[in-house]
């Protein structure tokens, strides 16, 4: 008679510990039907899931793994699995699984206890649990850390949105990044990543560097916060902002250029994203001067931004062609992904404003950076509590993936 046996072995990781036990059943000609495992700290857990052929007994087998596990110092339990239950778990393969991301600067029991109480909540199981994050020093607190965990869930969700918004109150309440989204395999096939300038790509708005220099700060800075929440039409608000720098010297754009600061973790996406050959833009309500400058020094493949109108070496105060706003984004990630002969389902968008949620939500992977609430609500993906290497993490790669050359 056939039987199906759960072995499930834990203690102190060893060289030859999965050899030794694994030829203890090739003695015997049993079947592997599923196997996993995880050392954490050099303490081992592993599950090995059995057939064995009719023609031998399970007491002889299990005898020998005993007697195998006492010589390593380790210990081993089995269970036996009915095949009805098996067959189940074999019918669940290929139905569609969720991964919640955790991401922050460290994260705590607490962080962690609530999210699985969640998951509990709406009735979803755990099948793993993975760091992606490099291990995080506990002496060394001088350095900037990132701690990203991610796990996978299974099981049937009635409304995605109540899971959602219960994931987005832990962020508030403990300043964790959650994200949450289905588990497809497109998460394998990204091609193209497009970010927005001002204050994702860089730290601040170039136009309220401008207008600093034009002595005319906070007028601009009142109007640019208005529009990035959505409380005035983003065309209206850029060509309010623009008009005010009516005379600027040209000489200006150069300066601001030459002190714009990058957004932590800038270098270090672009850099991996490059080495992983993925073409990469800039999509920007911002202006071209400050977009090449970056492509120039980036090494970026697209580069779309508003075009300031110069005459006799001063700004006139008005926008050059049409102006780049929420549906012209879009409409540019859209020719991009044709261009580049992909599908939307491979591009990344990344932004921080409500004029970048409409390339966010057709984008296959949208993120909201250090985004307004609007835009954290909408987006499938949030980043907040890192710089924007975090991005890497959410795409699925682990520290180790990103630091080989």
């Amino acid at each position: 008679m056939r039987e199906i046996i759960l072995i499930n072995v834990t203690g102190k990781d060893k060289p030859g510990l999965t050899a030794s036990l694994t030829g203890i059943l090739a003695r015997y000609k049993v079947a592997i039907l599923d196997i996993g495992q995880a050392v954490i700290h050099d303490y081992l857990s592993l599950g090995i899931l059995v057939e064995i052929p009719s023609e031998f007994k399970s007491s002889s087998i299990l005898k020998d793994l005993l007697f195998e596990a006492h010589k390593l110092g380790i210990q081993i339990r089995f269970s036996p699995i009915e095949e009805d239950l098996y067959e189940n778990w074999v019918a669940q393969q290929g139905k569609e699984r969720r991964s919640i991301t955790l991401l922050g600067r460290r994260i705590t029991a607490e962080q962690l206890s609530k999210v699985a109480a969640v998951i509990a909540k709406n009735k979803l199981n755990i099948d793993v649990i993975n760091r992606l994050s490099g291990r995080v020093s506990v002496n060394n607190t001088d350095t900037i850390q990132t701690a990203c965990v991610q796990i996978t869930v299974s099981g049937r969700i009635n409304d995605p949105g109540v899971l959602r918004g219960e994931l987005l109150e832990i962020h508030a309440d403990t300043g964790i990044d959650i994200s949450f989204y289905v588990d497809d395999i497109y998460r394998h096939a990204r091609r193209l990543v497009v970010f927005d300038m001002d204050s994702t790509l860089i730290q601040g708005e170039a136009i309220d560097e401008l207008a600093d220099v034009a002595g005319i700060g906070d007028q601009v800075a009142q109007i640019t916060e208005a529009g990035m929440q959505g409380k005035i039409n983003f065309k209206e608000s850029l060509t309010q902002r623009v008009a005010l720098l009516n005379g600027l010297e040209e000489n200006v754009l150069s300066f601001v250029a030459q002190n714009l600061v990058l957004t932590e973790g800038a270098d270090r996406v672009i850099r991996k994203l490059k080495q992983l050959g993925y073409k990469i833009g800039i999509i920007s309500g911002g202006f071209d001067f400050f977009g090449k400058y970056l492509q120039k020094k980036l090494g970026l493949d697209y580069v779309f931004t508003n075009c300031l109108e110069i005459a006799d070496g001063k700004l006139t105060g008005k926008i050059k062609g049409d102006i780049i706003d929420g549906q012209k984004k879009a409409e540019i990630l859209r020719t991009i992904a044709q261009v580049e002969n992909i599908s939307l389902q491979q591009t990344i968008a990344v932004g921080d404003g409500a004029n970048d949620l409409p390339m966010i939500s057709i984008a296959g992977l949208g993120v909201a950076f250090n985004a307004k609430s609007i835009v954290k609500e909408n987006a499938q993906r949030s980043i907040s509590s890192v710089g924007l290497d975090g991005l890497l993490y959410l795409m699925g790669l682990s520290e180790r993936e990103i630091r080989q050359q």
